[in-house]
C-alpha cells in the first residue's frame, strides 16, 4: 500500500481518517489561507486543499497526500474559524434560525505521478432559533473556536441544529470520507480490499 499523508494538524480530520483503518502520517502545511480577491467559497477551499498538499510534496516522495479545507457561507459571506469567544457569539447569532452552507475542499496528490484529484463537497445545516443564553452555554461547554461556523457537529453542536442535508456527513466535520475513499481507490488503495 502507498504511503499516505494527511496534510493537516486538525485532530478532527485525523480522527475521521482513522475510521478508514489505514496507516497514515500527519504533517501541518504552512500556507497563507487568505482568500484572493473575487474568489468564491468553492474556489477558495479547492485552491487551499491543493496548496496544502503541494507545499509538502518535495518532502514526501512516493506518497498520497490528502489536503482539505472548509468554510461556511451565510448570506454569501464566508464564515471562517472564529478564533475567539466574541466572534463565535457573532457567528452563532447570525446563524440562528438560518441555513448555512458548508464547502469542504478535498485534494489527493500522488507525489510519484503528480496526479491531482480535487473536489468540493457541500453540506447544509439549518440552525434552531437560538437565544443568547443557549449560545453562551454552548460556547462555554465546547469552545469551538477553531471550527468554521463556531460549532462541532460531532459533539454538542448537533443540539444547535434543526436539520442537516448533504451526501456525506463526514464532510461537515472537515474530511469527506465518501469522496476520499473513491479518490484513494483511483490510486489503487481499496479500503475494503479488491472488488474481485
Amino acid at each position: 500500500m502507498a504511503n499516505i499523508l494527511l496534510a493537516s494538524s486538525s485532530p478532527y480530520r485525523k480522527e475521521l481518517l482513522l475510521r478508514l483503518g489505514i496507516t497514515f502520517d500527519t504533517c501541518s502545511p504552512d500556507i497563507d489561507e487568505t482568500s484572493i480577491k473575487d474568489e468564491n467559497a468553492d474556489q477558495l477551499v479547492r485552491r487551499l486543499a491543493v496548496e496544502k498538499s503541494k507545499v509538502l510534496q518535495d518532502n514526501y516522495p512516493d506518497t498520497l497526500i490528502i489536503g482539505s479545507d472548509q468554510v461556511a457561507v451565510l448570506d454569501n459571506k464566508i464564515l471562517t474559524k472564529p478564533g475567539d469567544h466574541a466572534t463565535a457569539i457573532e457567528q452563532l447569532k447570525a446563524s440562528s434560525g438560518r441555513t448555512v452552507k458548508f464547502y469542504t475542499g478535498l485534494c489527493l496528490l500522488n507525489t510519484a505521478t503528480k496526479q491531482v484529484q480535487t473536489d468540493v463537497i457541500t453540506y447544509t445545516v439549518t440552525f434552531r432559533q437560538l437565544n443568547e443564553n443557549q449560545i453562551e452555554n454552548y460556547l462555554r461547554q465546547e469552545q469551538p473556536y477553531n471550527c468554521a461556523g463556531s460549532f462541532k457537529s460531532e459533539g454538542l453542536g448537533v443540539a444547535l441544529f434543526e436539520k442537516m442535508a448533504g451526501d456525506d456527513p463526514s464532510a461537515l466535520i472537515g474530511l469527506p470520507l465518501i469522496r476520499l475513499t473513491t479518490m484513494l481507490a483511483n490510486e489503487g488503495v481499496n479500503i475494503l480490499g479488491s472488488s474481485e
